[in-house]
This record gives structure tokens, sequence and C-alpha cells, in this order.
């Protein structure tokens, strides 16, 4: 008999095996009772988050013979056709290799005959963003009328791709990432019946790396059972994923914590010479700051065990926020810089020994832009102090004309801030540190960096879902549609500029005033 991977094997036959998406099911099911199906579906979600499997199942309740409370029965000759691939009338189609006006319009010449056998013909397109501009346009017209045998299921990852048209015309169900719980759950009853002995700390460690994708986790539990060992505990796991060794990790992140340069070399070189792939090397270091970090805001971390996490409070204890903040950036970038490297090695150790090196100077500057504390007035200070005192009485003479050249900071941009923590989104949270935010116009919110904003921070706060996030939580907390503008600080200052320069061919004095 033939293998069947385990994400297959366990694949749900019903609603009410699918996991996490309760919100999704109970929806469907109630249409399908109450006869209201409608005849275009659009399934958006990450991967492995049950999109395909609710569309099949689907197609089967509402051609099911004996459809019991929304559910396929799964025993009927329609749902057995179905369950086997042998019934025409349900047709899969994977956009990402079919994706040409061709194929479109082989949908639009079969649509207009009868199903065979089941009441509706059904067309699940997976990929769907995949779709050429021309097999959209011509898709659309069968889309907008389609006969009444005849229902769509589209699927994609990402719903940004389609074209308005497509997504008017479409139910849209928004498929959430699996919580970890949800995917434990799941797991212990596929170990139960594969009989697959595992620790309760590995089962959270796939849970943790398969990032809400339960397809994933199956299939990572899938790989480590296939070692043959007696029981799968989480040095198999991080050996099977290409996890680098944690002692590796933890060492050099020490000694860059701790500004010693000559163990970082030392353990630089012993990583070197075991000829780890130092790209993947890097970001698991960046990684291990980051969670550093994740546990000095929140004291909560996953995927360690109970002695690593006592050693990563040990490290938090000696190190504040925004150095663990400045070192992600900064390795990130010498992550970019080593992708386009031909002398990877160089790179690396001299990024990291750079880590290293202390300049407390530099450290101190950026430490006053983000606390706005003054550092301690020395003889140059006094001078400059003088100069200013002198350039206030010599100005006192001149007309004094006010001017408004920003807009009104919004009280509400800290609670915005904590809500984006409150829902785990470190990444944006940390870049967001120390921001402000101003109204620009009635639906512009400008948000003002302290420090410079590196290409990292721009990567993050720019991607799609957080950018959406940040506007959904400002448009809630201001009552109206908002959209977000990042201000460097270039954009902020060149209004001054030209209004100094302004103000010194007059020979007026101006007061810049924020508002």
């Amino acid at each position: 008999m033939a293998y069947t991977a385990l994400y297959r094997k366990f694949r749900p036959l019903k609603f009410n095996e699918m996991v996490g998406q309760e919100h999704i099911t109970k929806t469907l099911k109630n249409q399908i009772i109450s006869g209201r199906v409608g005849h275009a579906y659009l399934f958006n979600g990450g991967r492995g988050t049950g999109k395909t499997s609710a569309a099949k199942i689907m197609a089967r309740a509402i051609n099911c013979l004996n459809p019991q409370d929304g559910e396929p029965c799964n025993e009927c000759e329609i749902c057995k056709a179905m369950l086997t691939g042998s019934l025409t009338d349900v047709v899969e189609m994977d956009a990402a290799s079919n994706n040409s006006v061709e194929d479109i319009r082989a949908i639009r010449d079969e649509v207009n005959f009868l199903p065979t056998l089941a009441k509706y013909r059904v067309y699940i397109i997976d990929e769907v963003h995949m779709l050429s501009t021309g097999a959209f346009n011509a898709l659309l017209k069968t889309l907008e009328e389609p006969p009444e045998h005849v229902k769509f299921i589209l699927a994609t990852t990402e719903p940004q791709k389609l074209p308005a048209t497509i997504l008017s015309r479409c139910q849209r169900f928004d498929f959430k990432r699996i919580s970890v719980e949800d995917i434990i759950k799941r797991l212990e009853i596929i170990c139960k019946e594969s009989n697959i002995d595992i620790t309760k700390e590995a089962l959270r460690m796939i849970a943790v790396l398969s990032e809400g994708a339960l397809r994933d986790a199956i299939s990572i539990l899938e790989r480590c059972a296939q070692n043959e060992v007696d029981k799968i505990d989480e040095d198999q796991i991080r050996e099977l994923v290409g996890i680098p060794k944690l002692t590796y990790i933890k060492k050099l992140t020490t000694a860059i914590l701790e500004y010693n340069a000559e163990k970082a070399i030392e353990e630089m070189q012993k990583v070197i010479s075991e000829g780890k792939d130092l790209d993947n090397f890097l970001w698991e270091i960046i990684k291990y700051v980051k969670d550093i970090l994740i546990y000095k805001s929140t004291k909560k971390l996953e995927l360690y065990s109970k002695d690593e996490i006592d050693y990563i409070e040990k490290l938090s204890n000696t190190v504040d926020k925004i150095r663990l903040l400045q070192l992600i950036y900064d390795l990130s970038e010498l992550a970019n810089t080593m992708k386009w490297s031909s002398q990877k090695n160089i790179i690396f150790e001299a990024g990291i020994i750079k880590e290293c090196l202390e300049m407390r100077t530099e450290k101190l500057e950026v430490r006053n832009v983000i606390t706005n504390e003054l550092p301690k007035p020395s003889n140059k200070t006094d001078i400059k102090e003088k100069n200013v005192k002198q350039e206030i009485r010599e100005t006192k003479e001149k007309p004094e004309t006010t001017i408004k050249v920003s807009g009104k900071y919004v009280p509400y941009w800290t609670t915005v801030v904590d809500k984006i923590k409150a829902n785990g989104k470190i990444m944006i949270y940390t870049n967001l540190i120390g921001t402000k935010a101003k109204l620009i116009d009635d639906m512009t919110v400008g948000i003002e960096f302290p420090n410079k904003l590196s290409e990292f921070g721009k990567k993050v706060l720019n991607e799609y879902e957080n950018r959406a996030l940040i506007e959904k939580l400002v448009s809630m907390e201001a009552g109206n549609t908002m959209r977000v503008k990042y201000l460097t600080e270039s954009e902020e200052e060149k209004p001054k500029d030209n209004l100094e320069n302004l103000a010194s061919k007059l020979n007026i004095s101006i007061n810049i005033i924020d508002e």
C-alpha cells in the first residue's frame, strides 16, 4: 500500500474537525443549512491554515445527498466520489501553474454544461493571486453572473494582489493563524493515533516553529518520526530543522553584550572551523537578541527550556532595551551586507568585532536622543550657552514672528503602541519605541522617530500587514479612517531650514512652535 503523508492522512473531513477557524466554519454551516450558499467565495489566510480543506469540505457539503447539520456525510455516493477524486463535477486548479487566459477560458466554456452527478459544479482555484491580468479579465464575467449550478471557491495567501473587481464579487473569509495551544492539541491526537512518542517540550517547539501553520507542524512531526528514535525531544527537532546549537549562539551573543572582542573572535573561529552557514548563523543570533528584548519587555518567551530562560533573564538584566534594539538593527544591516559579499567570513568577523568595541560617546548620544536626557555640562557647553544668550540679547530688538510648521501631536499614540505590544507584534513595537505622532491633515498622521530609522526598520514598518495594522489601530482611536506617514529626519528639518533662511533675509526673529 502506498505511503500517505501525515498531513493528508489527518486532513479534516468535516467542518467540526478543523482547528482554530470556528468563526468561519460556523458561518459556512449556517449558510448550507439555510440554503443561502453564495456563488463565489474567497478564502484568505497564511499557508497551512485550512483554506483548501475548508473548500473541499464545502464542495462535499453542498452536494451531499445526506447532509447533517451543514456537514457532509462522507458516506454517500457523491461524497465518496469526491474523496477519491473521481467526480468530474468538482475541479481543483492550481493557479500557480495554470494561470493563462486559455486556462480560464476552458473553465468559462465548461460552466455552461450541467453537472453529471452532483447538484453543483464547483471550481476550487488555489493561489488565485497568481493568475495573469488577462486571466482575471476572462474570469470576471463568469464570476459576476455564473449559472445557478456553478460555485467558485478561490483561495489565496495574498488578497492584496487581486483586482478590486474580483474581490467585490466574492464573499471573503479570513483564516487566522492557528494558536500554539490548538496546534499542540491536534499534534497530541496525531501522535496518539500514529504511536509517536514525543516530549511535551518537543511538541511545543514544533508548534512555535510552525508559526501558526498546522500543515507545517505536522510535516515537522513526520520528519522527526521517520528518524526511528525511541522518543522525540527538543535536540532532535533543532538538528532536524537546522537550528545551530544554542551553545554557540549564547556564547557569541554574551561576548557581544559584554564588549568582549577576544571571546567573540574565539567563538567565531569555532563556528567557521565547523563549516556552519554564516548567513543562517547570524540570523539566529539576531533572533536570539530579539528574544532577549521580548523577555525584557514581557517576561514571557516560548521555544526555550527553563534553564535557557534563566540564562536569558540574566543577560537581559545586564543590558538596556536601547542597546538590544540597536544591536538588532546593526546585525540586520550586517546580514544584508554579507548577502552581496564574496568574502562572507571577513565581513562577518569585522561586523561582530565592531559591535564588541566600546564607543561610549556614540551610545550616550543615542541614549540622549531617545530618552531626552542631557549630558552633564562641560566647558564647551558653557561656551555654547553663553553664545546662545548673546544671540538672544541681540535678537530682542528684532521684530518677532511666530510661525506654526507642524501638526498637533495626537494624545492616543501611546495607546496605539501599547496595543501593538499587547498583540505580540514585537518587531513593530520595538521600531516604534520613543516615537511621537502628529496630525498632518484630517486623514493623515505623521510618525516622528527619535533616532534615524534603519533600512531594516523601514522594511519592517512598510510591510503590508504591519502598516495595515498600524493604520487600523490609529483609525480606531481617531474614530475616522486615517493613513500613516513615516517622517524621516530630513523631512522634519526641511521646513524649519527654509523658514530660518527666510528669517535671515528679512532680518526677523522666528519662534518655531510644534503643535
